[in-house]
């Protein structure tokens, strides 16, 4: 029997809250990996910003710190490594200089609020309301997506306003970001997203899977800041000096709940649901684009090749998920550590009546309310810390049991297979 090549491949983890780079060998065991955590900005009520500049020096931690401990326990990497892919956090909005390669602003955060006033006065202006853009984007007007952000760094950033001006601007998303700095930055990098992520800037057309020129024009959004779109797999280009790894191809791209998709080998029919910073739940529909009469998002679950087939799904975004257990470590001391929350939560029987609405940034999937903020209820004496532990927790359960509500009524009223709305779900938790 022939020995088996030796050969490992790295995948960078871009995520709300921390970032990752694990690498794989050829029986995709990992054989190294590292994480750290960066710091959110919360500037004001609703708003959360990103440092773009620490993002890129956390990547660039965990992949040298990933490399180390690899090397550490025996593994060759060097020359081995055959290629990395990358996953994102979606939506999270920047706009920077093209001569300089310094952000404009900082990174708006996908569950920033700040954009409201500007949906609300969309909102009025075009014939189709809050659902204007659904049949070119699938998508309807919300604070969620990165039009609006882009929207509102042009009408508040001197800087950014300037830039687009003349012509030294470049929106991306962070796949974007990290692609254009990974592969030369402001000697040549590539300014690139895949079709996953530009899905959800509410610019792009899901038939077409190219920016849309009529939604450019009525949101006057200048097309010359936005990256070229492709596909999920394909060598986009190499890795240049400066970073702890060069000359390696980026060969994959997918915002992280397409990839969760891709990981978890949903196809036509089934679904998955992850738990991260929030809780998405998505059902692949196959090549067809499947329009939800109650209240979730059409959106691309995954294009695997330049000519391979478009793969779409049915999606209910819910934001905060994890978030909530950060919040009570991090905001309320009432836990030293996410682990501890189970532990709490076990030592009563139920809620005590408690109830809690993580609503932070208002809530997305299937309600759409961003005017809606937190709330929790049903607090009395009897009430202690576990009672809030399991509240918390509970509070994800109900919000995606609305969601799997939704999904089953979009799923029941389409011909085919899926009678009585029924799908294989998958589900994955990430440590918080």
């Amino acid at each position: 029997m022939a020995k088996k090549e030796v050969a490992f491949i790295g995948a960078i983890d871009q995520g709300t809250t921390s970032t990752r780079f694990i690498i794989y060998d050829q029986d995709t065991k990992c054989i190294g990996s590292h994480q750290v955590e960066f710091t959110q900005f919360y500037p004001e009520a609703g708003w959360v910003e990103h440092n773009p500049l620490e993002i890129l020096e956390s990547v660039k931690i965990c992949m040298a710190k990933a490399m180390d401990k690899a090397t550490a326990d025996g593994h060759n990497v060097d020359g081995l490594l055959k290629a990395v892919g990358l996953t994102n956090q979606r939506e999270t909005t920047l706009i920077w200089s093209k001569s300089t390669g310094l952000p404009l602003y900082n990174a708006i955060v996908w569950m920033d609020v700040r954009t409201s006033a500007i949906c609300r006065k969309l909102e009025k202006e075009f014939s189709g309301g809050r659902t204007h853009f659904v049949d070119t984007c699938g998508l309807p007007i919300s604070t969620y997506f990165s039009a609006l952000k882009i929207l509102w760094l042009l009408e508040n950033v001197d800087a950014v306003k300037q830039a687009v001006k003349t012509g030294d601007a470049l929106f991306g998303t962070i796949d974007t970001w990290l692609i254009w700095n990974l592969t030369g930055g402001i000697n040549g990098g590539l300014h690139v997203t895949d079709v996953s992520n530009a899905s959800r800037t509410m610019l792009m057309n899901i038939k077409t899977l190219d920016w849309d020129k009529a939604t450019l024009e009525a949101l006057k959004i200048s097309p010359g800041i936005l990256p070229k779109i492709v596909s999920n797999s394909e060598v986009i280009g190499k890795i240049e000096k400066g970073w702890p790894i060069t000359g390696i191809p980026i060969a994959g791209c997918l915002g992280d709940q397409h990839a969760a998709m891709v990981g978890q080998a949903c196809r036509k029919g089934e679904a998955k649901s992850t738990y991260g910073t929030g809780a998405f739940i998505l059902l692949n529909t196959g090549e067809e684009i499947v329009k939800s009469k109650h209240g979730l998002l059409t959106t691309l679950a995954y294009k695997l090749g330049p000519n391979a087939p478009t793969n779409y799904a049915l999606e209910g975004s819910i934001a905060i998920a994890g978030a909530a257990v950060q919040w009570l470590r991090d905001s309320l001391g009432i836990i030293k550590s996410a682990k501890e929350i189970e532990e709490l939560a076990l030592k009563v029987e139920s809620a005590g009546g408690v109830y809690f609405v993580p609503a932070f940034n208002g809530l997305f999937a299937p309600w759409w309310r961003d005017d809606a903020r937190g709330v929790c209820i049903g607090i009395t004496r009897f009430t202690n810390r576990s009672h809030i532990a399991r509240a918390v927790l509970e509070s994800m359960c109900f919000q995606v049991k609305d969601v799997l509500d939704s999904m089953h009524k979009d799923a029941s009223q389409k011909d085919g297979k899926q009678k009585g709305g029924e799908f294989l779900l998958r589900c994955l938790h990430f440590l918080v």
